[in-house]
């Protein structure tokens, strides 16, 4: 034995007992659709959405949602969204490692079973183990072990779940069973090591796999009760003590041991009366042996006495010698010799554990009763963080455990832990030596030992949210013994458990202490973290094992036998065990057919880690195996898979396999997948992707400790960070693949089928249904999306951005687009801060075009520095005006803030807007004016060159010149929108005729600002905008406050009025847009009822969490789209831009805004008159046909004037004969 239990090794071991290639299609766990948004995009072609997103979905199910897959070791039970994404069922407080469906013999699904480094699944207190029922999603806690479950086999024929890892159970350690509801011992009390791994061959039996070399529970010392339990750190009271000088303290006997029975020395009762004697300790203990000092002053002493363990209020049993020197038991009367000049032991019959014991003295010798000391023992081995509780500061007692400490640490009370234990409150950078505990305990016998480490929960001093990563490193050998070949313990543990856990840490040789050498145990935080950080330290346990039970790794089990034969070698898998090296350790057991194969850490007569063993021989796999430890396994048909951490087989050049390789059972053979991961699998994970057609296909979840695919044929090296998807029947890794599929990230930890269901997996992931970045286009009806045809290239880093920022460094992906569709042009515009790679193979910066009709993307040629930021867009005609933190030269005249480009000639304008300068120049908003030729510029710069115009210019293309709105404007603008041909509304940090305000109408033919109605009391410049109505007179805005809170107001054509005060504290706006919907809501003073209010950026929702778009009805807000990022942050959108803007605010059933509609009935009242008029003329001219009217010939103006006006039109109306018509 002697290893390290590795941590990132240990948490998937069980994987690869799961395996299956089918996967059903019926669903146990069901999801409950969410109705649709109801957006009418019929007018506005097509619609796209910009952002910095990675992975995207639409809010169609109940239970999706945008959060980042956990980094904090704990993992949750999933399941698959009827769109294929992940979805979150339970979140475990620690690692998922084993599951299984327990089946009744009858075929019925009594729920999964769950194990795990967990002390909580969904957010019921479950210490390593929990049944899962996927009809219900309700979780059933499965009290009665303590510690971790590594694996899990749920056998139906015999209605029994088998149960391995490394915990303590009832009368068990390491496994047991469980069956009919309840804990059933196996026959032979478990093992001395933890389990790894579990299976059943095809004859019935058990195996056993892990790091184990015996059966049965944990031994004892040599020398029993070597431990001093420290009364002296106990709070000490009595009742009815004397009042005599120096014999009332009841603390007087903690470190005296009759050598001077008397005063200061002794603790004497009040005369003839009963009394006791309390201590109570910051920490529990469980003691194996009393020793107590009878007094003898003054005749006095202790006749009977019992012991109360508190808080249970429990009467200790105890053997004892009586003055015979037989043995004997007590209980509530417990004896004590008269004139006893030597202590009296006595030994607890049961293990109990106690925070604090009592004496209560019944009957006494002489006067009164008393003692003269007392000393309290225990077997376990605990080493405090808190040294008070480990050393007895009475003289000449034995060495004991100490530990000291560096760094910020503080006790924290106990609340529902053991005891109390030391706290560290992190800030800023954090390293190794930021707090330091060294624990050094009492070793008096050498040995094989298993060593825990003790983690108090989080709820009970609320600081889950704060809690991380520790480094756990040990030195337990001595250099100069007999094992000086053993490594040095050094692993991380995770400290976000709910409740109280313990992880086995080390399970190997342990040396004694001495003069010259004494064990260490130090714990320290990993230094890859930053502030708030809290760590924990409480205590360390060292546990004596047996060393020599005759097994190594293996163990075969019948389960028809009740007493199992010690005789090992009558089983094939016990002796192929017995022939691996002393350190071997058994990782995963697969059983295929009658062939049982076996992956771990060991070697054997050359081959290494992994063999078969069949009809009772052990056979070595292609290469005598492969070069370094093997983790996992999986089998799909006639194909194993292995992962580890190997780079190749063992003794023959297969190319390829480093990591993860492919065995044919057929043909005894590796196969590579790809290259292989430069780096550890710890788990293979089936499940299925639409890869063609829509059709479901198998694929294979690669999890692990790796950053990179190795590159093979024609596939480069790429990154990975510690997952990636392979695609058999492309013989391909996905992302290697152009296809459109789910976005999965995280990692991926176990599965298990379910009877006529969908399998559920374990682990740590974040999903959505469609894997894009930067844009997507959102079809009709809002109930589908697209990627874009572009390639965006991975970004090392992802931070917040805020659309139209004045800071540019914050951007990141696309921040703005446009589509323009005009003048012969099909052409999707995109800027932002991110990098893509053109149809050509170039690398394209922050501005990209795509041809819509060719599907081509291309960027700009060389001009503009790579570093510059696009913050908006507008166009006019065929030109394109591009703004936002913008460097460079074109066409040898510097760049500042704004360049034009030619969307026909795909080339940079050959007149170029001179460059804005002042400090940081940045324009976050490109206007053209409808109908005319200026395009109005805002942002932050002071103008250019000589020419003074702040935070608004206007850039005539004609002439190529700045010109001034020659009004009184300064400050920062942030958006503008045109609201009629004439009138532009402008939001920023604004200050208009020497007032501050947020929002401003600027009038272009008066030139001149007005000062918007209460936008001075507006709690904050405003960054998004939207209007109302088509008339311009009623606008959304938003924005952040000073304080950091974000607001949303709407301004109904007379006042401000609020709305979403209940967003979260985190939300930021970065977009508004008003829609017509396709069907009604409920009326609402803030919405009409066929409208709906659009917000984008990183919105955090009451009653849901995080989004990045949702709908605002007027009185609620509901998620609309979810997005991530590559770095497993938050997404965020930015803007939705359409092909007719102009459209917003119509619907496809033919409703128009009021002002068309009056607009359109008064063309159409003047139509009807004009129509009635030529009506009457053509009427009243067939009458006076059909009278024989003759026209009267004359001179052209002969008499025309003597004809009365009025008689004109005299007869009109008037039927043949006089009637009216």
């Amino acid at each position: 034995m002697g290893r390290m239990l590795v941590d990132i090794a240990s948490a998937l071991l069980a994987a690869a007992s799961l395996c299956s290639s089918v996967i059903p299609a019926v669903h146990a766990v069901t999801f409950t659709p969410v109705p649709e948004p109801n957006l009418d995009l019929s007018q506005l072609g097509r619609v796209a959405l910009a952002g910095d997103f990675d992975s995207i979905s639409l809010y169609q199910w109940e239970g999706q949602s945008q959060n980042s897959f956990n980094t904090n070791g704990s993992q949750s039970l999933l399941a698959r969204f009827p769109n294929g994404a992940f979805a979150s069922l339970a979140t475990a407080d620690g690692g998922i490692q084993a599951m299984c469906p327990y089946t009744r013999a009858d075929g019925s699904l009594r729920g999964v079973m769950v194990g795990g480094n967990f002390t909580s699944l969904g957010g019921m207190e479950s210490q390593g183990i929990a049944m899962f029922d996927p009809n219900t999603t309700e979780i059933t806690p499965l009290a009665g072990l303590s510690g971790r479950v590594s694996a899990l086999y749920c056998d139906e024929d015999s209605n029994t779940v088998y149960i391995g890892g490394s915990f303590t159970a009832p009368n068990s350690t390491n496994a047991i069973a469980y069956t009919d509801s309840d804990w059933a011992n196996l026959p032979f009390g478990g093992f001395n090591g933890p389990v790894s791994s579990i299976t059943k061959t095809s004859g019935g039996n058990i195996v056993f796999g892990g790091d184990f070399t015996g059966l049965g529970n944990a031994t004892v010392p040599t020398e029993k009760d070597g431990q001093i339990i420290p009364i002296t750190s106990a709070n000490i009271t009595a009742g009815s003590s004397s009042d005599r000088d120096g014999l009332g303290d009841p603390e007087n006997i903690v470190c005296s041991t009759a050598d001077e029975d008397g005063p200061d020395s002794t603790w004497l009762l009040e005369d003839d009366t009963p009394g006791f004697w309390q201590a109570n300790f910051r920490f529990g203990f469980q003691p194996t042996k009393l020793r107590l000092w009878n007094t003898n002053f003054e005749d006095r002493g202790t006749r009977t006495f019992r012991v109360t363990a508190l808080p249970l209020s429990g009467i200790m049993n105890f053997t004892y010698t009586d003055v015979d020197g037989n043995e004997a038991f007590c209980d509530a009367r417990c004896p004590l010799p008269e004139n006893n000049s030597t202590f009296q032991d006595f030994s607890f019959v049961n293990t109990v554990g106690m925070n604090g014991f009592r004496v209560d003295i019944s009957d006494w010798y002489g006067r009164g009763g008393g003692l003269s000391g007392i000393k309290l023992f225990q077997d376990d081995i605990y080493d405090f963080a808190i040294s008070e509780f480990n050393v007895p500061t009475c003289e000449g007692d034995s060495s004991a455990s100490t530990a000291t400490t560096t760094g910020p640490w503080e006790v924290t009370p106990s609340g529902d832990s053991v005891s109390e234990y030391l706290t560290a409150n992190l800030e800023g950078d954090i390293n190794s030596d930021s707090a330091v505990v060294v624990f050094r305990p009492n070793i008096q016998q050498s040995g094989n030992y298993s060593v825990s480490m003790y983690t108090p929960g989080c709820l009970q001093d609320d600081s889950c949210d704060q809690r991380g990563r520790v480094n756990i490193t040990g030195d337990v050998v001595d250099a100069s013994g007999t094992q000086s070949n053993a490594p040095p313990i050094s692993t991380q543990l995770f400290q976000t458990n709910n409740f109280d856990k313990y992880d086995r840490i080390y399970n190997g040789f342990v040396d004694a202490g001495d003069s010259g050498f004494q064990p260490t145990i130090t714990l320290s935080p990993s230094s890859d973290q930053s502030g708030p950080l809290t760590i924990v330290a409480q205590r360390v346990r060292f546990e004596l094992i047996d060393s020599d039970g005759g097994l190594n790794g293996l163990f075969e089990f019948d389960p028809e036998v009740t007493v199992v034969d010690t005789d090992f070698s009558q089983s094939a898998v016990n002796r192929a065990g017995r022939s691996l090296d002393d350190d071997a350790s058994v990782n995963v057991l697969l059983d295929v057919d009658d062939t049982l194969y076996v992956g771990g850490n060991f070697t054997r007569d050359g081959s290494k880690n992994i063999f078969s063993i069949s009809d009772g021989n052990v056979t070595a796999l292609e290469g005598n195996g492969l070069n370094s430890e093997v983790l996992c396994m999986y089998r799909n048909g006639s194909t194993i898979y292995v992962g580890g951490n190997f780079t190749a087989a063992n003794g023959e050049a297969v190319l390829g396999l480093s990591g993860i390789a492919a065995y044919s059972i057929n043909n005894n053979r590796w196969a590579s997948l790809g290259s292989g991961v430069r780096g550890i699998v710890t788990s293979i994970i089936p499940f299925t992707l639409n890869i063609t057609d829509d059709t479901p296909e198998p694929v294979l979840a690669i999890s692990g400790s790796f950053q990179e695919l190795n590159g093979f044929a024609t596939n480069d090296p790429s990154p990975a960070n510690d997952f990636a998807i392979w695609v058999p029947s492309r013989n391909n890794w996905l992302q290697n693949l152009d296809i459109n599929t789910i976005a999965l990230s995280g990692s991926m930890s176990v599965f298990t089928e379910i009877p006529d269901s969908e399998p559920l997996f374990a682990g740590a992931v974040s999903s959505q249904a469609l894997q894009a970045s930067g844009a997507i286009s959102l079809n009709s009806g809002a109930s589908s999306i697209d990627s874009l045809p572009v390639n965006f290239q991975a970004q090392s880093s992802s931070s917040t951005v805020e659309k139209r920022a004045t800071d540019p460094d914050s951007a990141s992906g696309v921040v703005t687009g446009l589509i323009v569709a005009d003048n012969g042009l099909n052409i999707t515009v995109l800027g932002g801060s991110f990098a893509a790679t053109a149809s050509n193979g170039s690398t394209i910066n922050n501005l990209l075009f795509l041809n819509g009709s060719e599907n081509v993307v291309t960027g700009v040629s060389s001009g503009l520095e790579p570093e510059s930021v696009v913050l908006s867009l507008g166009a006019k005609e065929v030109n394109l005006y591009v703004g936002g933190a913008l460097t460079g030269n074109i066409n040898g005249n510097d760049v500042g803030g704004l360049i034009a480009y030619d969307l026909r000639g795909n080339d940079f304008a050959a007149s170029q807007p001179p460059a804005l300068t002042g400090d940081d120049v940045i324009v976050n908003a490109v206007a053209p004016r409808p109908d005319h030729d200026g395009v109005y510029v805002g942002g932050s710069f002071e103008g250019s060159g000589s020419f003074s115009c702040e935070a608004l210019c206007i850039y005539n293309p004609t002439s190529g010149q700045w010109e001034s709105p020659n009004a009184e404007i300064s400050g920062t603008v942030s958006t503008m929108t045109w609201v009629s041909n004439d009138k532009l509304i402008v939001g920023g940090n604004l200050t208009v005729g020497g007032n501050s305000t947020t929002l401003a109408t600027y009038d272009a033919e008066d030139q001149e600002f007005t000062e918007f109605t209460g936008a001075s009391n507006m709690p904050g410049p405003v960054t998004a905008f939207s209007t109302a109505n088509s008339e311009g007179s009623q606008f959304w805005v938003a924005g952040k406050t000073s304080d950091g809170a974000t607001f949303l107001q709407r301004f109904d054509g007379d006042e401000w009025v609020p709305a979403g005060s209940d967003l979260g504290q985190s939300t930021t706006i970065r977009g508004l847009q008003i829609f017509r919907l396709t069907e009604d809501h409920s009326n609402d003073d803030l919405m009409g009822r066929d409208e709906a209010l659009v917000l984008l950026g990183q919105l955090e929702l009451p009653d849901f969490g995080n989004a990045s778009a949702a709908v605002f009805n007027g009185t609620s807000f509901t998620p609309f789209i979810l997005a991530n990022t590559a770095q497993n942050g938050p997404g965020s959108l930015s803007q939705i831009f359409v092909q007719f803007p102009q459209n917003f605010l119509t619907s496809d059933n033919g409703e128009l805004a009021v002002g068309f509609v009056i607009l359109i009935g008064l063309a159409l009242a003047l139509l009807c008159t004009f129509l009635l008029i030529v009506g009457g003329i053509l009427v009243e001219f067939w009458r006076r046909r059909q009278e024989g009217y003759v026209p009267m010939y004359g001179g052209r103006n002969e008499n025309l004037s003597r004809i009365p006006p009025e008689e004109l039109f005299e007869n009109v109306g008037r039927r043949p004969g006089g009637g009216g018509l």
